[in-house]
C-alpha cells in the first residue's frame, strides 16, 4: 500500500501527441495541432482522462483548462468538467486558462504572421489571432464559476476553482496585475507556465532585463498560492526567490523529454529550498499517464551520478505525493499524502505477487522493488478519501470503455463531417515548418 500520488500540473486532455500527429516537436511547433480536434463532449473528454489518471495512482489532479470544447457557455463546460470529476471519484484544481496576447507564438502576431509564407498567413490568423477578453472580465469569468461550483457542495468537494494565466508571454502586464489583485482578495490559487523552453527564456530575459521572475515578485503574484509548471530554465536565482515566496513548482519529466525542452534543475530547485510537486502534463514515459512511471523517471535523473546523494527517497515522496495536493486543491493537511492515523484515506494497493514475481531472498526492500519496476499495470486498487474507486485495475465508478467508445464515435464523427479539416491540417503542418527559422533566428528585438 502507497500513498496516491498528485499530479501537480495537467491539462485533462484525452487524446495525446502521437495520436494527433505532432510527435517528436518542441513545444511552439506542438501547440498548434492541439486545435485540429473539433470540439467533443466536455463531460466525456474529462471523464475519459481523468479515468486513465486515477487507474494510474493519482488522487489529486490539475487541469489547466487550456482546451475549451466550446459548443456551451464557458460556466457550463466547466461545471461539466467538475461533474466528470465527482463521477470518476478524483479531486481536481480546475485553472481557468487566462490570455490575452500573442496567439502564434512567443511575439505579437503581426510580427509571427510576417515569418510564414504569405499563402497561408491569412488563414493562420482567422484561425489562430488571439482576441482576448480585457482583464476584468476574464477576472470575473474565474470568480463566476467558482461562485457556481459553491452552490454544489458534491461539486465543491471535488473541485478548487484556481485562476490559470498560460504564461508570462501570452498574458499582458494589465491581465497579470489583476490576476495578482484577484488572488490576494479571493485567496484563490493560481497555476501558469514558467520558462518552459529554451525560445522562452530568451524571449524572457530579451522582454524583463531586470528578470521575469522578479517582475512577477513585484506585482504580487509571487506567494504560496501559485504554482509554476515548468521552469526548466530558471536560474539559480530566481529558484532562490521562488523558495522565499513559498512558490510550488510543478516538474514535468517526460513531457519537457518529449517536447525537447529540457530537464529542469530538480535538484538545484531542492538545495534552494524550493517545494517541488511532480506533473505528467498529459504525457507520461509511454504516453499512458503511467504516475510510477513518471516518479521514477523524475527519481532516476535527479537523484545524483556515481556516489552523490542530489534526492532522497523521502524527497521523491514529498515531491510525487505531498506537494502536488497543495497545488491541485491548496491542502495544508499536515499529514496529506502519508499512510499514518488521521492522514486522509488517499491510497494505492499494488498487487505485489504480480511485482515481486521472482522473489528469491527475503530481506530486499520493497522500496527498491518499487522504485525499479512498479508501473500502473501493478495497481489493483485506488481509494480517494476512503471510497474505492478502482478495484483490480478497473474504475468501479463509471464505464469506462463505453465512455470512451462513445467519445471516440462522436469526434470520428464531427472530424468527417468537416470538410475543411484536411486543408487546415496541411496548413498547419506549413505554419510549423516556418516556425523553425524564425525561432533557430532568436530575432526578439521585434516582437517585444
Amino acid at each position: 500500500m502507497l500513498p496516491a500520488l498528485a499530479n501537480a500540473h495537467d491539462h485533462g486532455r484525452t487524446f495525446r501527441s502521437a495520436t494527433l500527429g505532432s510527435q517528436d516537436l518542441p513545444l511552439e511547433g506542438w501547440l498548434p495541432y492541439q486545435g485540429l480536434v473539433p470540439g467533443a463532449d466536455p463531460y466525456l473528454c474529462a471523464a475519459t482522462s481523468f479515468a486513465r489518471s486515477v487507474r494510474r495512482g493519482v488522487a489529486h489532479l490539475m487541469v489547466h483548462y487550456t482546451r475549451v470544447q466550446g459548443g456551451m457557455p464557458f460556466v457550463e463546460e466547466g461545471l461539466a468538467v467538475v461533474r466528470a470529476a465527482r463521477d470518476v471519484g478524483v479531486r481536481i484544481g480546475f485553472a481557468v486558462a487566462l490570455r490575452d496576447r500573442n496567439g502564434l507564438g512567443l511575439c505579437d502576431d503581426a510580427t509571427m504572421l510576417a515569418a510564414l509564407r504569405p499563402e497561408i498567413r491569412d488563414e493562420v490568423a482567422r484561425r489562430m489571432a488571439v482576441r482576448g477578453l480585457p482583464p476584468a472580465q476574464q477576472v470575473a469569468l474565474v470568480e463566476e464559476l467558482a461562485a457556481s461550483v459553491q452552490q454544489d457542495d458534491s461539486l465543491a468537494q471535488h473541485m478548487t476553482v484556481q485562476y490559470g494565466p498560460t504564461g508570462v508571454q501570452w498574458c499582458s502586464q494589465p491581465l497579470l496585475e489583476a490576476i495578482a489583485q484577484g488572488s490576494a482578495d479571493h485567496q484563490r490559487p493560481v497555476h501558469m507556465h514558467l520558462l518552459e523552453t529554451p525560445y522562452q527564456r530568451q524571449w524572457a530575459d530579451h522582454a524583463y532585463p531586470k528578470g521575469i521572475v522578479h517582475y512577477l515578485d513585484q506585482i504580487g503574484l509571487l506567494s504560496p498560492r501559485l504554482t509554476l509548471a515548468h521552469c526548466v530554465h530558471a536560474r539559480s536565482d530566481e529558484l532562490a526567490l521562488l523558495a522565499e515566496r513559498g512558490v510550488t513548482i510543478a516538474v514535468n519529466t517526460s513531457s519537457n523529454l518529449a517536447l525537447k525542452s529540457g530537464i529542469a534543475p530538480l535538484a538545484e530547485m531542492l538545495r534552494q529550498g524550493c517545494r517541488v510537486a511532480m506533473g505528467l502534463d498529459g504525457a507520461g514515459p509511454d504516453e499512458d499517464d503511467d504516475a510510477l512511471r513518471e516518479m521514477r523517471l523524475a527519481y532516476t535523473l535527479q537523484r545524483g551520478w556515481g556516489f552523490a546523494e542530489d534526492m532522497t527517497r523521502t524527497q521523491l515522496w514529498t515531491f510525487a505525493a505531498r506537494n502536488g495536493r497543495r497545488s491541485v486543491s491548496a491542502d495544508t493537511h499536515p499529514l496529506g499524502g502519508t499512510i499514518a492515523p488521521g492522514a486522509p484515506a488517499d491510497l494505492v494497493v499494488l498487487n505485489w505477487d504480480a511485482l515481486d514475481d521472482d522473489a528469491l531472498f527475503d530481506n530486499i526492500d520493497p522500496l527498491d522493488l518499487l522504485l525499479a519496476r512498479a508501473n500502473g499495470s501493478h495497481i489493483d486498487q485506488v481509494i480517494v478519501g476512503g471510497r474505492t474507486v478502482v478495484r483490480r485495475g478497473q474504475l468501479t465508478t463509471l464505464d469506462e470503455p463505453a465512455l470512451r467508445a462513445e467519445l471516440l464515435a462522436q469526434v470520428r464523427s464531427r472530424i468527417a463531417a468537416q470538410a475543411d479539416l484536411s486543408p487546415w491540417r496541411a496548413t498547419v503542418d506549413a505554419f510549423v515548418e516556418d516556425l523553425g527559422p524564425f525561432y533557430r533566428r532568436s530575432a526578439w528585438a521585434g516582437c517585444c
